[in-house]
């Protein structure tokens, strides 16, 4: 990360970024998202740090991108297929509870359906509605999702992802220099990548 790094501030030696660096890169990967939502691909957006969690399903739900705000599910993406027919089995159940179908099972029986339910939900109810491996990712926090990163390169999947002091940038596609701790630094990023992607989809 160096040649992003601007200096050294107080004893603490708090690395400061080159801001400049970080627009260019910022604008590189911008103008990538910006081609991939013109053309009806699909991005996965993950983000699984506690503070920055109701932002990113937020910013997810605006774009109508499918997200992960859990923990990354080992095999989320290398073993798409299986993970897809839990996805199938948790969509099959929530719609058997809506058309009432559920009903003619007692009373403890379907609470151990809404345990099951409620328990996928967490686990899968950002990627329910994901068909198809992911055109791209957009990753929050390399250290904390390097699983995602790990098997999105394993499946030639193009990785954007903010890139703090503390990680090799060399290991995603687009990286951003910034820092991945601060709330208003994540904010802003995601309220660049929600304009663009709201600006470039394509009109039903």
């Amino acid at each position: 990360m160096k040649p992003y790094i601007l200096g050294v501030k107080g004893s603490d030696h708090i690395n400061i970024m080159d801001l400049e660096q970080t627009k260019l890169f910022l604008i590189k990967a911008l103008d990538f998202v910006a081609e991939l939502t013109k053309e009806g691909k699909t991005i996965l957006l993950v983000g699984t740090k506690i503070p920055i969690k109701k932002l990113v399903r937020e910013t997810a739900e605006a774009c109508d991108l499918p997200y992960v705000v859990q923990r990354w599910i080992g095999g989320a993406l290398t073993n798409f297929k299986i993970i897809r027919k839990r996805i199938d089995h948790f969509k099959d159940l929530e719609k058997k509870k809506e058309s009432g179908e559920l009903e003619k099972y007692t009373k403890k029986e379907r609470l151990e359906f809404d345990k099951e339910i409620n328990k996928l939900s967490v686990k899968f109810g950002g990627i329910k509605d994901m068909e198809k491996l992911p055109d791209a990712l957009i990753v929050l926090d390399m250290c904390k999702d390097e699983l995602a990163i790990k098997e999105a390169k394993m499946k030639e999947i193009k990785i954007i992802a903010i890139a703090d002091t503390n990680v090799d940038p060399t290991k995603v596609d687009y990286p951003i220099p910034a820092n991945d701790d601060a709330i208003t630094s994540v904010k802003y990023i995601l309220e660049k990548f929600k304009s663009v992607i709201l600006e470039n989809k394509p009109k039903k």
